[in-house]
């Protein structure tokens, strides 16, 4: 038997998509799925879960450590500053 389109329509109204659930990496800030170890700079949950620098070549590999070397000195600047710091 024929469908009507209107039966077809209401069928296929839970086929539309949904819009990606990402959140931001605490550490290099880039987006992620949540509960998924960052492909940025490999951390998850605080520890490192993956070593992001073991398959890259040499080159790669310099340019790949400036970068992560370079995130973690703006990391140290932005840092609130104590009562102990502020009085050195």
């Amino acid at each position: 038997m024929r469908s009507t389109r209107s039966h077809t329509r209401n069928r296929r109204a839970h086929h539309a998509l949904k819009k990606a659930n990402f959140i931001k990496c605490p550490k290099c800030g880039q987006e992620i799925p949540p509960h998924r170890a960052c492909f940025n700079c490999g951390e998850y949950k605080g520890r490192q879960a993956i070593d992001v620098l073991r398959k890259l070549n040499k080159k790669e590999k310099k340019k790949k450590e400036k970068e992560l070397k370079a995130q973690a000195e703006t990391e140290a600047k932005n840092k609130p500053l104590n009562a102990e710091e502020l009085s050195k």
